[in-house]
């Protein structure tokens, strides 16, 4: 069976668009994992690659073999239907939590980069969210198409501007003390369970609308390898910036230093990046709620806002620092079952 390129590029650009959410744009996630532990946050990149490669591939392959329309299905069909249906109830709590650290990232671009006051950031955030759910969101998911390829665009070209500094080999092969030192060796395994975890909401069902296997498969290698290409050229302009965990949004601190002439589309392309996260995950906490509270859905959107306004009111970088290491761990499980489940990618995709 040959496999359809054009379709698997499509999905690989899929992969790479639900992975790189606001954490990514920003650049703390990347330096809560990784790049503050210098040279071994490499190492873990690396390894996180392998597994965005290969198990990235295999979640969308066994969702086309066993036709899952939704990861509530992928998930039972991993836990059984018991815990299966406690793991979706828990993805809801991690959505919302992830949907406060979104929200909480806007008002930090606003103080730490615009400086208008992060309550203020939060209002326009939330009012403009509101809007583009009344007049409709065809159109805002569309600009991913644009924001997207420009974040990683920026993201090459700091790496090459940082390649050029004279201290540039010293600090990627610096490994900084750090007290829990620990958390670099469970860093690979716990950002990539957070990530693959959250991203079934949009893999499973592209994988079950394709349903070719080798298109599948080759679309989930490209996708994990352009992730780690992503992933090594966002480490390697971090590690340039002094007092790394210091800034919410060292991304655009490294800009402001490097690149200054490009500094406001960046901030321009963050921003964008993290609003469509917000629109994206309150649209799928709200259609989760639905299946259990059959409520109108301003209700429900004005019930999730409230929570996560409350919630991002806390520090940006401290709520990200905190939830999303312990979401990674809650999500190990789902990357051991998805690792440990059986798959012969040489028979016929099944039809069930």
């Amino acid at each position: 069976m040959r496999t359809n390129w054009g379709a698997a590029f499509q999905i690989a650009a899929v992969y790479v668009g639900t992975v790189v959410g606001a954490g990514f744009a920003t650049g703390r996630e990347i330096v809560e994992f990784f790049s503050r532990f210098g040279f071994i946050g490499l190492v873990g990149i690396l390894m996180s690659g392998y597994i965005f490669i290969f198990l990235g591939s295999k979640l969308m392959r066994i969702s086309a073999r066993i036709k899952a329309a939704s990861y509530q299905e992928l998930n039972e069909y991993l836990f059984g239907r018991f815990f299966g249906s406690a793991i979706n109830i828990l993805m809801l709590f991690m959505l919302l939590g992830v949907c406060a650290v979104m929200l909480s990232g806007a008002g930090a671009v606003f103080e730490e980069q615009i400086g208008i006051s992060k309550m203020a950031g939060l209002f326009i955030t939330i009012g403009l969210t509101i809007i583009t759910m009344i007049v409709g969101i065809r159109g805002l998911f569309a600009v991913n198409t644009f924001v997207v390829p420009m974040m990683i665009a920026f993201s090459f070209i700091l790496m090459f501007i940082s390649i050029s500094l004279p201290n540039f080999s010293e600090q990627v092969m610096f490994i900084p003390f750090a007290e829990d030192g620990w958390k670099a060796v469970v860093a690979p395994f716990s950002y990539t369970a957070l990530n693959l975890t959250l991203a079934q909401a949009v893999l499973v069902p592209v994988a079950s609308e394709i349903n070719d296997d080798r298109t599948i498969k080759w679309g989930g290698y490209l996708g994990g390898a352009a992730l780690t290409i992503i992933l090594i050229s966002s480490h390697l302009t971090l590690v340039m910036l002094p007092n790394i965990e210091a800034y919410d949004i060292p991304m655009a601190a490294i800009v402001k230093t490097l690149a200054s002439s490009i500094y406001w589309i960046f901030v321009f392309v963050i921003y964008g990046e993290i609003f469509t996260s917000v629109i994206g995950n309150v649209f799928g906490i709200e259609r989760q709620i639905k299946k259990y509270i059959s409520l109108p859905s301003i209700v429900i959107v004005s019930a999730i806002f409230v929570i996560c306004y409350f919630i991002s009111l806390i520090n940006y970088g401290t709520l990200l620092s905190y939830l999303y290491p312990i979401f990674g761990y809650v999500s190990l499980t789902f990357i051991i079952l998805l690792w440990m489940k059986p798959f012969d990618g040489d028979e016929n995709t099944k039809k069930v």
